[in-house]
């Protein structure tokens, strides 16, 4: 393979390997603690939020979100929530396997993204679930204001995103909540492992319970002693009380150590990534017989972790991916494609067409933007994009 999706498991592979042999050498704890929270902390001056609760997996960040806002009687079972319907299975099945009820929102062909006019044709939601696809995103200060106006929930699932600005805002802060992914082949590497990012104390003091079990172990002293006298929870039954519907989903010391690791070097790799980023546009722009053109002028700053391209009919998007895959390139559909085409959607959900993720669906693809390419990959890729006859 050429041009893998996934370089290395993390950026400055070896010296993250080895310190993270002396880590494993010298700790004496593996379970969910100190370097963990020094991550939190750390992620959540970086996003410029409140609160940030690390979890095993982005995935499991979704549903734990979810869980908490179902706890907290902020949505209810039977609520309509709105998603992107061009986006990855996690964010979707959480919401059917909570009694909630998805509602697909078509994104824009220009952008990849939903935008305010998807969510203004949908009556009666309660809230909306929207990811930013691959650094890209939609007019998100214009549905921050139409979901206040409406009493609508917003909550961004940024794992695909993170680094990426629109008007001087970093994406994963226009909502009560966003998500984050640090899988292998993300922005950044903690192997597995997710971030929840939120301003609401009520709302953090309920992810912290639902992420552990349930039980206050893990809360701020005031907060753990206000449930325990609301229940009258004495001394000894205290350690193995469970107040709320919750999962597993804690963190290792060595995601939290990982990530105190890579956090320092994210600058670097989103500079990289938004470097090839531009020049990947430049190739797909300079050929509009052959693909959709991007719109990235509202935002300042594009970070993604692969390119996507959306060719212009299905013959030249099988023809293209022929090329990529015969010169050794990595390719994968554009993120999971239309999830309303998926196996487990028509199971469990009425079919919806949404012809825009229909066409991404049909004639799109993306190929990785890894911070560590070299020259010769990247001129590789454009070359692909643009010598055609």
């Amino acid at each position: 393979m050429k041009v893998p999706l996934i370089k290395s498991g993390f950026y400055r592979e070896q010296e993250t390997r080895d310190a993270l042999a002396e880590f494993v050498r010298t700790t004496q704890r593996f379970s969910m603690s100190e370097a963990c929270a020094a991550f939190e902390d750390a992620f959540a001056k970086y996003q410029k939020r409140k609160h940030a609760l690390f979890v095993s997996s982005g995935s499991m960040a979704n549903i734990v979100l979810l869980q908490a806002l179902l706890n907290t009687n902020r949505l209810k079972h039977g609520d309509r929530v709105g998603f992107s319907a061009l986006t990855w299975a996690t964010n979707v099945m959480p919401i059917i396997q909570l009694g909630l009820v998805p509602v697909p929102l078509d994104c824009s062909i220009d952008t990849l993204n939903v935008m305010s006019g998807a969510i203004d044709a949908i009556d009666d939601l309660q809230a909306v679930f929207l990811t930013n696809v691959l650094g890209f995103c939609g007019d998100l200060d214009t549905i921050r204001d139409r979901c206040r106006g409406r009493n609508i929930l917003l909550l961004e699932d940024n794992c695909e995103s993170l680094g990426s600005v629109l008007h001087g805002e970093l994406l994963g802060n226009f909502g009560l909540a966003s998500t984050f992914s640090f899988f292998v082949g993300h922005h950044l590497s903690t192997i597995e492992g997710g971030m929840i990012c939120t301003d609401d104390d009520a709302l953090y003091d309920m992810l912290v319970m639902t992420r552990a079990h349930g039980w206050d172990r893990n809360l701020h002293a005031s907060a753990r002693d206000k449930l325990r006298s609301e229940h009258a929870i004495d001394s000894f039954y205290d350690r193995y009380t469970f107040y709320d519907l919750a999962y597993n989903a804690r963190p290792t010391e060595l995601q939290g150590f990982l990530g105190n690791r890579q956090l320092p070097f994210l600058p670097e790799m989103i500079s990289k990534r938004v470097s090839n980023f531009l020049r990947f546009q430049s190739a797909v722009s300079s050929r509009p017989d052959l693909y959709r053109p991007l719109a990235v002028s509202h935002m300042e700053t594009v970070s993604n972790f692969a390119m996507p391209v959306v060719c212009t009919d299905e013959s030249i998007a099988a023809v293209t991916r022929k090329l990529f895959e015969d010169a050794g390139v990595e390719i994968r559909p554009v993120i999971a494609g239309d999830m309303t085409r998926q196996p487990f959607y028509a199971k469990y959900c009425e079919p919806v067409y949404c012809p825009n993720a229909d066409k991404v669906h049909q004639c799109g693809f993306y190929f990785g933007n890894n911070p560590e390419m070299t020259e010769e990959e990247i001129d590789l890729l454009c070359n692909l994009l643009t010598d055609r006859g």
